[in-house]
């Protein structure tokens, strides 16, 4: 079982910015890719970044720009940073890991809210 602790969350005016810390209890290098997902109210949950444990990173078209995921694996943590934050960035954001058996773990999710 892999446990996730997102922090980092609060409010922020448009243009601002915030980085978002996730802490894993395992090692992340065990993962096969450790993640951050967001959800805005009456929407689906959709994928930000992703940080795969063999190197280089993904970013979702949204955000793409405007956002760098990355890790430290001697303290098992992944960070997002998010700059230039727009109103429509409000949402939950939510840690992500996939093992090395396939299974995902989630964390319980951080309040991002972007006022305009």
């Amino acid at each position: 079982q892999v446990q996730l602790v997102e922090s980092g969350g609060g409010l922020v005016q448009a243009g601002g910015s915030l980085r978002l810390t996730c802490v894993s209890s395992t090692s992340i290098v065990s993962l096969m890719h450790i993640a951050w997902y967001r959800q805005a109210p009456g929407k689906q949950r959709e994928v930000v970044a992703r940080s795969p444990s063999g190197g280089g990173t993904y970013y979702a078209g949204a955000m793409k720009g405007r956002i760098t995921i990355s890790r430290d694996n001697a303290k098992n943590t992944v960070y997002l940073q998010m700059n230039r934050l727009k109103p429509e960035d409000t949402a939950v954001y939510y840690c992500n890991a996939l093992s090395g058996t396939f299974d995902n773990y989630w964390g319980q999710g951080t309040q991002v809210t972007v006022a305009s």
